[in-house]
């Protein structure tokens, strides 16, 4: 049954980690009618962890964009260089990581004990889900196109801006990484593709290092059984991924975000009005 239960987790995460309607939310929810039988410190790896399968469907299809190797070929001569453009990327990327990067290091521990609580997510699932609605309303009325079109145009003042929104969602669970993320490059007029490929890109070295992290401060060595309910969650987290990820590419392209902000609203008047009623 944990395996079971492993791969529900993992289509969840799959889900919820690219489109913007936070999956942490989803999880304490789904936690909440399906109980993995294992420790709490388990638990909270394993949460965690699982995002690996989603980054590697990141990696995978966006393998072109973010490997710096190309190969240049001239007569009959081959010769590998160094992209100059991926460069960049990873150096913006790098900028934008660091204040999530700093936060996350010193007070992850305190960030876990105090914050990731139903309260604080649902109360800043219906924030961030209003603020996409006010957000897409403001752009609609300009009537302008973005500044910014692809990852190339993007500027590293841009991407320290986008990196500080991400912050937001490494401190308050709920408020979704995506989400804050995109809000931030619509707000400075980054276009939706161009906000939602550059998260995708921040979530590698992100979620990456979080993984890392909870793997190095975990007490004791893994069981057999744990390691196998970590694999079943990534696995199924990738695939889905996979699937997710080009959606919302393709739904972008001719919808905003407000149907995911009325969700969000939804999902977290549901989250309060479930444990209110809870006691």
């Amino acid at each position: 049954m944990n395996l079971l239960k492993a791969a529900l987790f993992g289509l969840v995460e799959g889900i919820t980690e690219w489109l913007p309607v936070s999956s942490t939310g989803h999880m304490i929810l789904l936690d909440e009618f399906v109980k993995l039988d294992v420790s709490e410190d388990f638990w909270n790896l394993f949460l965690v962890v699982i995002q690996f399968g989603a980054i590697l469907a990141v990696i995978l299809l966006y393998w072109k964009t973010i490997w710096p190797l190309g190969i240049y070929r001239h007569r009959k001569r081959t010769r590998v260089v160094w992209k100059k453009n991926t460069l960049q990327l990873w150096a913006k990327t790098i900028i934008a990581c660091i204040p999530a990067a700093v936060v996350g290091i010193l007070l992850d521990d305190w960030l876990d004990a105090h914050l990731y609580n139903w309260v604080v997510v649902s109360i800043m699932l219906i924030v961030v889900g209003a603020a996409f609605i006010v957000v897409e309303n403001i752009e609609a009325k300009k009537n302008q196109e973005p500044r910014v079109r692809s990852l190339d145009e993007l500027s590293y003042k841009d991407a320290l801006i986008i990196g500080l929104f991400q912050l937001v969602a490494a401190c308050l669970p709920g408020t979704s990484r995506s989400g804050a993320t995109i809000i931030g490059g619509l707000i400075i007029g980054v276009s939706r593709t161009a906000a939602a490929e550059f998260t995708f890109v921040l979530a590698i070295p992100v979620m990456a290092g979080a993984s890392l992290l909870k793997i190095v401060k975990y007490n004791g060595a893994l069981t057999g059984d744990e390691k196998m309910i970590l694999a079943v969650g990534m696995i199924v987290a990738f695939v889905v991924s996979m699937f997710i990820i080009r959606f919302l590419m393709n739904y972008i392209r001719r919808h905003d975000f407000k149907v995911f902000g009325w969700y969000r609203i939804a999902l977290g008047a549901a989250v309060i009005l479930y444990f209110t009623l809870r006691g």
